[in-house]
């Protein structure tokens, strides 16, 4: 599956780099990747088994990711995070679910089924609680509400992420393999290539260095802080997910975000870890697929 990647300015400034899959009538899900991820995180036959579910799809590149446009602010340093004194440009989650609801509103969608993952999970979240009109659903995967004491990296994670940025293409792919087999699903099988694969996609589309991007990404976590009551804002019906192995984003911070959330439903998938494992697609992809269906159901308009 080829399809070409597009551009859309989406306010204050900023493009975001997009592709959009499938019949561009049907019902639309929107996936939000997480924290120094690309599009390509959303891996095609992943897409392809949405589409084939009766959906468009749109991933894309949030801002300082890809070929989105790079932040303004200086990439924050240890102290900041510490003495949570941001850059006046450091930008938040709610900008990043503007972004979002830019992107929605250029591509003219109406309404989206918003899938995100991680970092991408918490923006899906704050589109939900802000842009509301704009959310027909919300399935938040390996996420959490910001809350002290929930979804917190294991020690072993937060020593793996402070290790120095990779300079080369090689060591970035050695350290994307490495850190892959840390965090991810460790009850399903790693492969190792597509990990390869993704890594040199990701040095490709650059920007390179990436970890500045990657720390104002990061800073925009800790400048939204506990989001839990932005989330009881969310009517949008809403679905949780979160593996039992993750070490970067506790198991915990799925339940809080299902708790926050009025009427939301959490499912938990053995054996994986925070990535999306090939062995998980199928289950994934029904429970996405079921509760988007759902959502058009009770609008009267049932896809596929």
């Amino acid at each position: 599956m080829s399809v070409e990647e597009r551009f859309a300015n989406v306010g204050g400034g900023t493009r975001l780099c997009y592709q959009r899959f499938g019949d561009e009538s049907a019902p639309a899900i929107l996936l939000v990747a997480g924290l120094g991820q690309q599009l390509g995180a959303w891996p095609l036959g992943f897409v392809e088994r949405l589409t084939s579910e009766g959906f468009q799809v749109i991933r894309f590149d949030n801002r300082d990711v890809g070929r989105s446009s790079q932040g303004r602010a200086p990439a924050p340093n240890p102290v900041r995070f510490v003495t949570r004194r941001w850059h006046p440009s450091q930008y938040s989650l709610d900008d990043m679910a503007l972004d979002t609801s830019g992107l929605v509103g250029e591509l003219d969608l109406g309404q989206v089924h918003v899938v995100g993952m991680s970092m991408g999970g918490m923006i899906g979240q704050m589109l939900a609680a802000r842009h509301g009109e704009q959310v027909a659903s919300l399935t938040s995967i390996m996420s959490m509400t910001g809350a002290r004491g929930v979804g917190r990296p294991h020690v072993t994670t937060w020593l793996r992420m402070a290790g120095p940025p990779s300079t080369t293409r090689e060591k970035a792919a050695d350290s994307l393999v490495a850190m892959m087999r840390h965090i991810g699903s460790h009850g399903f099988d790693f492969d190792e290539d597509a990990v390869r694969t993704l890594a040199d996609e990701m040095w490709e589309r650059g920007p390179q260095p990436s970890h500045e991007g990657v720390g104002r990404q990061l800073a925009a976590i800790f400048k939204s802080g506990d989001r839990t009551r932005a989330l009881r804002h969310i009517t949008a019906p809403t679905l949780v997910i979160h593996g039992d192995r993750d070490r970067m984003v506790h198991p915990s911070g799925g339940l809080a975000t299902a708790s926050a959330i009025q009427g939301a439903r959490h499912e938990t998938i053995a054996g994986m870890g925070h990535d999306l494992p090939v062995g998980a697609w199928a289950q994934l992809v029904a429970l996405i697929a079921d509760h988007a269906r759902t959502a058009e159901a009770a609008v009267g308009t049932v896809a596929g």
